[in-house]
């Protein structure tokens, strides 16, 4: 196992830390965690622990929203036919459902599209083009994708078609020729939020149309409101809601940051989706054996308004939603992905659902596979394992999956990995996955003149390129990573938010406020905790495929034991047996297990305070 560095985050100002803990009441600790957040004052730690509708910034603050609305506006007021055009993945698909669901409630003249991944690739295509003037569209929204699709904006141009393109990755030097091009990352764009997903770009496109048409805005002050505005923004606030469930979808499987308006936002989303879940959910969600309550349960404890046995969270979306919406996508086709969210009867949603988690079935054998392949490619050839990249490419390698090998590759090898296959026109097609230290879509933009197409953003990006110049960007790529990652980036690192102490810190008090950090994901991760001078209480076992449970006791202060479970650390379990002292890297969870919830630590990484 490679060895992990700790890091233990010390970016804070330690003043700061002790007058928010004074402000709020709360343990230095949770002061501390806050502060590393980019919460400082009693305010923010308000709107942090208290998101609402109403902290989302105003949508015409978007480069070019005003003109989106208005296009919208005048395809519908002319009956002209609207296409809602989407990416294939999970955030794309997400975007199209929500926009094309709420305009075709105005609008019967729309219909939606998504490129296929083997004969179009990424983003708005030809084809897709080509469809939409068949079908006599003289309006696309394109979401997800669209801000390098200059030639494609010049081709729709010449048949009339206007596009408003909803993107969220980055430009390139031009924009396109489009009636409206929104995407907060324009150098011009005044937009105070980023990080947006491609559905949340679409559900700000939503937001600012239905704002126009109540004549209210969610960042009106309601005491200037008169009572028909304060009546109609409480009707905004309701018809909004029925679409952040897509919008928490997307925010967790995009992986993007879950703080400002994306917090909001996902916080909002999780809880339609474990009180009214709509029919496409629920019904992927059984296939990750998430049981819903009865109408007895729910009547028996109404308080408790969750849908399901257990609270979802971004993490159920990430590992139990996410991947079978994606395979759809990747083995068949993404139209169903959209239908299954579009869904309106469980009936329609369980059959879709079934086919869908089939195709994830699929989509498991084809990557584990080309995983295997590829590792074992990797440790037989001494030039590529000695490389400070990971450039593989493999004729059979499923298109789908590539993007899901390169993601293990990382985790397995800890370089940036790109990894190709043969698309039907004979290009190689790759996805690029990147380590925290290293920018890989500044990387592809330095061989920008070997590659027919690339995008993304530093740590993931989609890429294509022609057969005969494929070893010479793999050699640029290799010199590009080795003249730009020290060796000590190579090392995984743990980032460790504070050290604690079992008896002083882990109280209800605390864990119940810990609790109230979520949502968690990415800038807002589940605090890693440190512990030194830990001995097992004198059980522990390897269970599953090489997880090591025990139970830890802190020796210098009079704690409870806690139950512990590190994945893949079985190889530890000889040391732990036999009394060794130890210090753990962990986060602090609830497990549930028989009806039972109790504090775990989910154990990120060990190291024995004696050498062997």
């Amino acid at each position: 196992m490679k060895n992990k560095r700790w890091i233990l985050r010390k970016d804070y100002d330690i003043e700061v830390v002790e007058k928010l803990a004074e402000s709020l009441g709360v343990d230095k600790i949770i002061a501390t965690l806050l502060v590393e957040r980019g919460v400082s004052t009693f305010e923010e730690a308000k709107h942090f622990f208290r998101p609402s509708l109403d902290q989302l910034h105003d949508p015409f603050l978007m480069k070019d929203m005003d003109r989106a609305i208005a296009r919208i506006n005048e395809a519908i007021r002319n009956k002209e036919r609207m296409l809602i055009y989407g990416d294939y993945d999970v955030d794309g698909t997400s975007a199209v459902a929500l926009v094309y669901s709420y305009f075709h409630t105005l609008h019967y003249n729309i219909d939606f599209y998504i490129p296929d991944r083997d004969t179009e690739g990424y983003g708005i295509s030809f084809q897709g083009i080509d469809y939409a003037h068949r079908t006599g569209v003289k309006l696309i929204i394109a979401l997800d994708c669209g801000i390098k699709a200059i030639e494609q904006a010049d081709y729709a141009n010449s048949f009339g078609i206007d596009i408003i393109v909803g993107d969220h990755h980055l430009p390139g030097d031009t924009l396109p020729a489009c009636c409206a091009v929104l995407d907060p990352k324009r150098p011009d764009c005044p937009y105070p939020y980023k990080e947006l997903s491609g559905c949340g770009i679409g559900f700000k496109i939503v937001e600012a149309y239905m704002e126009q048409k109540l004549g209210v805005r969610l960042c009106d002050s309601a005491n200037d409101l008169s009572p028909i505005q304060k009546k109609n923004m409480e009707m905004l606030k309701l018809k909004l809601l029925r679409y952040l469930d897509l919008v928490a979808v997307s925010i967790a499987s995009d992986i993007v940051p879950i703080m400002g308006e994306n917090r909001v936002l996902a916080a909002f989303g999780l809880k339609v989706i474990n009180t009214c879940p709509r029919p496409g959910l629920e019904a992927i969600l059984t296939y990750g054996h998430i049981e819903r309550r009865s109408k007895e349960e729910r009547a028996e404890n109404p308080e408790k308004a969750s849908y399901f046995k257990k609270d979802l969270n971004i993490s159920d979306l990430v590992f139990l939603v996410g991947p079978r919406i994606n395979a759809a996508g990747r083995i068949h086709s993404a139209f169903d992905s959209v239908r299954l969210l579009l869904a309106e009867n469980m009936e329609v949603a369980s059959r879709l659902a079934e086919e869908i988690n089939n195709y994830n079935l699929e989509r498991k054998g084809l990557d584990t596979q080309a995983t295997d392949e590829a590792k074992h490619r990797l440790e037989s050839d001494i030039n590529l394992s000695s490389r400070h990249s990971i450039v593989l490419f493999g004729e059979d390698w499923h298109r789908g999956v590539v993007g899901i090998v390169a993601s293990r590759l990382v985790e397995a090898y800890y370089r940036p990995t790109i990894v190709f296959t043969r698309s039907t026109d004979d290009l190689f097609v790759g996805s690029a996955r990147s380590i925290k230290e290293f920018d890989i879509h500044s990387a592809l933009e330095q061989c920008a003149d070997l590659l027919e197409h690339f995008g993304g953003h530093k740590s993931a990006a989609g890429v294509s390129l022609r057969p005969e110049n494929f070893d010479r960007f793999v050699e640029r790529f290799e010199q590009i990573v080795a003249q730009n990652l020290p060796p000590e980036a190579t090392v995984p690192e743990i980032e460790i938010d504070a050290e604690i102490s079992f008896s002083e810190h882990i109280t209800p008090k605390f864990l119940r406020i810990l609790k109230q950090f979520s949502p968690f994901g990415p800038e807002n991760n589940v605090p890693v905790f440190c512990t030194h001078h830990l001995v097992d209480t004198g059980s522990p076992r390897v269970v599953g495929s090489n997880h090591l449970k025990f139970s830890a006791i802190q020796l210098t202060s009079r704690s409870r034991a806690f139950p512990a479970i590190g994945f893949q650390l079985g190889e530890y379990y000889n040391r732990v047996k036999r009394g060794d002292a130890f210090s753990l890297c962990y986060l602090l969870e609830e497990n549930y297990w028989n009806g039972k919830t109790e504090t775990q630590l989910n154990v990120k990484d060990i190291r024995f305070e004696d050498p062997e």
